[in-house]
């Protein structure tokens, strides 16, 4: 009997096949953040829509580029990026946001992520925590890139990823502080839900990831929700886009 070719069937989540999604894939948790990609495209269609799971598909200046959210945490990302890349995708990319934790962080600078911290379990399931979970050095200079076409304000380093997502918030109970202040004066940039598993799975698997997070006031002031949200999340956005325009130029798509 011949074995099964997963990379040949339609994907139980994802709901998508092969040609479906482009080369490269931005992925944000917040599937609101798909409308916002799309808005953004020259042309665009929307290909499959399942549970967390909505992706669009189209064209910037010329450029093919996907979008599917994930749903908030790292086993929805997994399971996701798991079947984009049975399906052809070379590049994923998250598009996000995150609690700030260094003081010097302002409403709308980006983060563009180098590596993140291991602070989940799925990731585990696939390979021990000695591996580490870092981002494609090209993407990473895509995304750079991006933001200096752009006019926008970034910052490049670590991030932590981690599961539980009020316990390192000033919704968590007892003295939150006192679990960010290690990762703060580790130089740590900033705390999200998806990334290391993101890193992870496509490193080994030989394929290009990358995160570009957008930044609000740090987590523990009191006017941390004080900004622009939804304008700052469009730049974010188009920073993706520019990036996989920018991946496409360079022969990496």
């Amino acid at each position: 009997m011949a074995s099964q070719d997963i990379h040949s069937e339609r994907q139980h989540h994802i709901d998508m096949v092969m040609g479906d999604v482009a080369p490269t894939v931005l992925i944000p948790g917040d599937p609101g953040r798909v409308e916002v990609f799309a808005s953004l495209m020259d042309e665009v269609k929307k290909v499959a829509e399942k549970r967390e799971y909505i992706t669009y598909t189209g064209k910037k200046d010329g450029v093919p580029i996907s979008c599917t959210s994930t749903g908030l945490g790292t086993p929805p990302t997994a399971i996701g990026v798991e079947e984009l890349i049975r399906i052809g995708a070379k590049n994923i990319i998250r598009i996000g946001t995150c609690g700030a934790i260094q003081d010097f962080l302002k409403p709308g600078d980006m983060i563009i992520a180098t590596g993140a911290v291991r602070g989940e379990h799925t990731s585990e399931e696939f390979i021990s925590m000695e591996y580490p979970a870092v981002a494609d050095y090209r993407v990473v200079r895509a995304l750079i890139d991006a933001c200096k076409q752009l006019g926008l304000p970034y910052h490049v380093g670590i991030i932590r990823t981690h599961d539980a997502y009020y316990m390192e918030s000033p919704q968590a109970h007892g003295d939150f502080f006192a679990r960010i202040r290690p990762w703060q004066d580790l130089g740590v940039l900033a705390l999200e839900n998806e990334s290391s598993a993101l890193f992870t799975i496509c490193s080994m698997q030989g394929i290009r990831a990358g995160t570009i997070l957008a930044s609000g006031n740090p987590i523990y002031t009191p006017n941390a929700d004080d900004c622009d949200w939804d304008g700052n999340i469009r730049k974010m956005v188009q920073a993706g886009i520019e990036a996989a325009k920018l991946l496409h130029a360079r022969g990496l798509a």
